[in-house]
């Protein structure tokens, strides 16, 4: 299996946006971090924005293995 890449998402919400994120999250036994990834991959889809598999994102030897 490949290695995955990641990016740093840094931003500022309300507190109580927050802690309903956190809730959600352990609902679903989910970080925070990948509830939001879920839910703006639900959203593209939903308004039709593609999201390419990210090993089409990278050339073959690319990745260090």
């Amino acid at each position: 299996m490949a290695p995955k890449k990641t990016s740093t998402l840094n931003l500022r919400i309300d507190p109580l946006l927050k802690e309903a994120a956190k809730v959600a999250a352990q609902r679903e036994h989910r970080s925070i971090g990948n509830l939001i990834e879920v839910l703006i991959r639900k959203h593209c889809e939903e308004v039709g924005i593609p999201i390419p598999e990210q090993q089409s994102l990278f050339k073959e030897g690319d990745i260090d293995e």
